[in-house]
């Protein structure tokens, strides 16, 4: 991450101190009680949201399964710091590769080389190649709930994220609440049903800090001693703005325009190398 000192102050740390707005028992309660309904396991992507979903999971069941979902195409960075997480916290750790990878399945259209015939161009199915996939054999090991670390502020309000996780906190409440006996305010409805989203698939996923802000999983992060991707760091000091230090997959076709690849190739310059080997066109974004 970013240097995050000021005249001498650690300023993570500073916010680490502050009071916890949430209440952690209560939401270890709830992944509890999803992961014995539901059973399931915990998505892990290397990232400072996740890590602290695998923390808060950990208390509710230590030996709840981990689940890491390989594109194929991630940070180097990523792969050893998984490892270092599973190690450290003797995680149940499970790898479910994409298949194909999402390399393959990027090369397999005529979108990326100029070389390719129109007529040999296969549409790519990002969704099912990353999630839809890799999540159908991680219930068939494991059952259907799901403990992630995806924050609604991750979009704007009324979008994306947002839109998703609200949606289904109504319904929820219309569904399962029952009414004063249940909740007797917006907030407890928050606390209660917030974070549940059952998806078409029949998964059902919770997400432990669906309404946390950055600076609240950073503080937590710090004050539970939780180690940062160094993902982060690297994308920071190659001037990635805030918005865009997210530790995913190293390329699929989004921000290509906002410098995603030239920091790719100042960053890992063999890495693009071999990826341009395939992909010739993204020279065009550097």
């Amino acid at each position: 991450m970013r240097d995050n000192t000021f005249d001498g102050l650690d300023l993570t740390h500073l916010r680490s101190l502050r009071s916890q707005r949430h209440d952690l028992s209560t939401i270890i309660d709830r992944i509890g009680e999803h992961l014995d309904q539901f059973d399931g396991y915990v998505a892990f992507s290397g990232g400072k949201d996740s890590v602290v979903a695998v923390d808060l999971a950990r208390q509710a069941d230590p030996d709840v399964p981990v689940a890491f979902f390989d594109s194929g195409l991630e940070y180097p960075e990523t792969y050893a710091y998984v490892e270092q997480i599973a190690t450290k916290y003797a995680l149940d750790l499970h790898v479910i590769r994409a298949e194909p990878s999402l390399l393959t399945v990027m090369a397999r259209t005529a979108e990326w080389d100029h070389r390719g015939s129109p007529s040999a161009h296969v549409p790519v199915r990002g969704f099912e190649t990353l999630i839809a996939q890799p999540a159908r054999t991680a219930h068939n090991k494991f059952g259907d709930g799901e403990v992630w670390g995806v924050r609604a502020d991750e979009s704007r309000k009324g979008t994306g994220r947002w839109s998703m996780y609200h949606s289904a906190l109504a319904r929820e409440v219309r569904e399962h609440c029952q009414g004063e006996s249940c909740c007797s305010s917006k907030s407890e409805q928050r606390r209660h049903h917030g974070g549940t989203v059952r998806r078409a698939d029949g998964t059902v996923a919770y997400g432990p800090v669906w309404n946390w802000s950055a600076a609240e999983v950073l503080g937590y992060s710090y004050q539970h001693d939780l180690p940062s991707n160094p993902v982060y760091a690297k994308l920071a000091a190659l001037g990635a703005p805030t918005a865009n230090l997210r530790v995913s997959h190293i390329l699929d076709g989004n921000f290509l325009e906002s410098g995603r690849i030239t920091r790719l190739r100042r960053g890992w310059p063999s890495l693009f190398e071999e990826i341009a080997a395939v992909l010739p066109r993204i020279r065009e974004f550097v």
